[in-house]
């Protein structure tokens, strides 16, 4: 596997985080491997680590003062041995083919691990929402539908959103396709419930996340009660996963964005969650929760992993905590980690937690509850039908709870599982064994 791993640095020596996707895969699996060799057959490994279609577009569009803007758009559909490509679209100014190539490298095991039949892709542009009106974004997504309509549908490929598109950009996004492909059909998730969409899914990824970390407590008859949680980010994922969190019983003691962190000794709440929502909305950065609530402190420029606890959920963005971060956590007694976001940590922290007593689960696992709820939507869509906020998250619950049991069959089921290992084989398994069933393609 050495090897292989050479040719793909060689072949794409700027692809810095697939590489680190990559090796962190093809180490987790070696073992597996080598108790199964007809999976190193007809190339298998080769294949799965290379994309069955890159599509690359220019998308070109007017702003509200008359000029033409061109952006680059990517779509790569990595794996769809189980099914239609299914993966977020991602509107920010980092978006490049070796971001989109290693999120879509780990939809693949995110989504196999689900049970559900979805296979894997990652899209999206290098156009920034920020700032832009709500013209200019809905001409945006109109430019871009107008090319990748040709390539999507729901039994091709299924986008729904991810960091810069929310419910908004996914309705203007599905009413072009709507328009262009003249049908009304799953086509995206993440939709309003107005035409199509699921309850809970703007929750669905948060939630997981707690529901998979109220798993690892639970096998090792912990709960999460009373437990102290430091929490990055303030999307999305973070916002509700400390509100879950908050409603389980524990103390979310931080926050966080790209100009600090903000630590509440005494725990957020939800009337400080939803002001979160309101200042991120209007654009504005955290040191304003701090400067409307007593008992909140801004820390400009830091991380929230210098705080005392005993859970970390990283929900911010790519390789946001180091290997400094991470004996800072360790030292400081926090004994849980679960990735919210996609490869938060840097291979020289997940090494940190490793060689501690700490428990770590990958974000293939822990944060898979929001493509579980996109393909629950799906369903819906498929059936005519709409699910309550109860039926959706039951069956969230049992997913999460079900990826959970999987990454123990293959990570160890003792006191002290290897999750990353458990995740990558568990997926790593349904997928190789769906390509070697369709022969070489």
């Amino acid at each position: 596997m050495s090897a292989l791993l050479k040719e793909i640095k060689q072949r794409d020596p700027h692809h810095t985080h697939f590489h680190q996707a990559a090796e962190s895969l093809l180490n987790s699996v070696s073992g597996y491997l080598d108790q199964h060799p007809e999976l190193r057959t007809q190339g298998l490994l080769a294949r799965l680590l290379e994309p069955e279609r890159v599509i690359r577009f220019r998308v070109p569009w007017v702003d509200d003062q008359g000029e033409v803007r061109v952006n680059r758009a990517y779509r790569v559909q990595m794996n769809g041995a189980l099914g239609p490509y299914k993966g977020g679209l991602r509107f920010h100014p980092s978006v490049n083919l070796d971001v989109l190539s290693f999120l879509a490298l780990e939809q693949t095991i995110k989504n196999a691990l689900t049970g559900l039949p979805l296979g894997a892709g990652k899209g999206g542009a290098d156009f920034d929402p920020k700032g832009r009106s709500d013209a200019e974004i809905m001409r945006f997504c109109q430019a871009l539908m107008a090319e990748f309509h040709h390539h999507m549908g729901p039994d091709i490929d299924v986008p729904a959103g991810d960091m810069g598109v929310g419910m908004r950009e996914v309705g203007y996004l599905f009413g072009m396709y709507r328009k262009l492909s003249r049908s009304f059909g799953g086509a995206f998730t993440g939709k309003s419930l107005d035409f199509g969409g699921s309850v809970l899914r703007p929750e669905a990824t948060g939630y997981g996340l707690i529901y998979f970390l109220q798993s690892m407590l639970t096998h090792q008859n912990e709960s999460l009660s009373d437990k102290t949680v430091a929490v990055s980010g303030a999307g999305n994922v973070a916002r509700h996963a400390a509100a879950k969190a908050i409603e389980e019983g524990a103390t979310v003691v931080t926050l966080s964005d790209s100009r600090g962190t903000v630590h509440a000794p005494e725990g957020l709440d939800d009337a400080h969650l939803d002001a979160v929502a309101r200042i991120k909305a209007d654009g504005g950065g955290l040191d304003r929760l701090a400067e409307e609530f007593d008992g909140i402190e801004h820390y400009q420029g830091e991380r929230p992993w210098r705080f005392d606890c005993q859970v970390a959920l990283p929900c911010a963005t790519e390789n946001e905590l180091e290997e400094d971060d991470a004996r800072r956590l360790v030292d400081n007694g926090c004994r849980w980690l679960a990735e919210g976001a996609n490869m938060p940590c840097t291979a020289a922290a997940v090494a940190v937690f490793k060689d501690s007593d700490m428990l770590y689960a990958p974000g293939k696992a822990a944060n898979a509850g929001g493509v579980a709820v996109s393909g629950l939507e799906m369903s819906q869509n498929s059936r005519r039908e709409s699910w309550s906020a109860g039926e959706v998250d039951r069956r969230l619950r049992d997913i999460m709870e079900r990826i959970h049991r999987r990454c123990l069959e293959h990570g160890g089921d003792d006191a002290r599982p290897d999750y990353l290992t458990g995740a990558s084989v568990a997926g790593f398994q349904r997928v190789a064994r769906a390509m070697l069933g369709q022969g070489i393609i």
